[in-house]
């Protein structure tokens, strides 16, 4: 080989070694430039994506925010609603309790004046009753005096068969007298000989009721010392000696000359008992 091919030959190769390194340098950054640049719109591609989700994620908050607040707004309301019928329902249950009561109170009131009415009318109706009864029992006793016996009349004959032991018509005619003539003197001298028929036939009880009928009602009598005196002998009859001795020792002390003062001392005297109680 020629020595000038050779030189240039040579030369070509140091041009071709120094060329080739330059052009691998440049490729590799073509390459890195390129990766960088999808890189760069990868990164831009996720970041619109994410913007976008952001966006719908903002959206959806703001969508279910509004939500909550108008269900929030619903909800207080509603509560508010609520409070407000249970404060009117309570006032309204208020009224009716007051009116319930007041209608209560009103029923009460006239229960009682009803109860006082009633209790007028009652009295009324007794006391008309009364009278009627006064009235029949004064027109029959004015129908019975009409067709008795004179009061003397019945009166002697009452004690003329009290004299011959008619007991039975003395009794009958007594009582009489009693019925037509009540307020006169000699009705206390009829319960007085009335009391005499029953003790003579052992009829203590009654008699002592007839004695003490002439001293109730005729205490001033004639027949007022006789009375006490077969009052306190019938109790003494019926066993109850303290009683009978109680009425003698009053006698004593009310009538203390009268005759029969001087049966009551003796018969005190029998009995083993004091006539003054000492």
């Amino acid at each position: 080989m020629k020595p000038h091919r050779i030189c240039a030959f040579a030369a070509c190769s140091v041009i071709f070694l120094a060329i080739a390194p330059a052009w691998a340098v440049n490729k590799d950054m073509v390459q890195l430039q390129t990766q960088v640049q999808q890189l760069q719109e990868q990164m831009t591609a996720m970041q619109r994506s994410f913007d976008e989700r952001m966006g719908v994620m903002k959206n959806l908050v703001e969508q279910d925010t509004d939500a909550v607040n108008k269900v929030a707004a619903a909800l207080t309301a509603l509560q508010t609603s609520l409070q407000k019928q249970q404060t009117d329902a309570g006032a309204k249950s208020d009224q009716l309790s007051g009116q319930i009561q007041a209608l209560n109170d009103t029923m009460d009131e006239l229960k009682v004046r009803l109860a006082k009415v009633a209790k007028e009318l009652e009295d009324m109706q007794a006391a008309q009753q009364s009278i009627q009864a006064q009235q029949a029992q004064q027109t029959a006793q004015q129908q019975a005096q009409a067709q008795a016996p004179p009061p003397d009349v019945l009166y002697n004959n009452g004690l003329r068969d009290y004299n011959g032991n008619k007991n039975d018509l003395a009794s009958q005619e007594f009582s009489d007298y009693i019925k037509f003539y009540p307020n006169t003197d000699l009705a206390g001298n009829c319960y007085f000989y009335l009391g005499e028929i029953q003790f003579r036939q052992g009829n203590y009880q009654q008699a002592a009721q007839s004695y003490d009928q002439v001293l109730q009602n005729f205490p001033s009598g004639n027949k007022a010392a006789s009375a006490q005196l077969k009052k306190g002998f019938s109790l003494i009859e019926l066993g109850k000696q303290d009683d009978g001795v109680s009425e003698l020792r009053h006698l004593l002390q009310r009538y203390p000359h009268s005759p029969e003062a001087l049966q009551a001392r003796d018969r005190l005297r029998k009995l083993g008992v004091s006539s003054t109680g000492k």
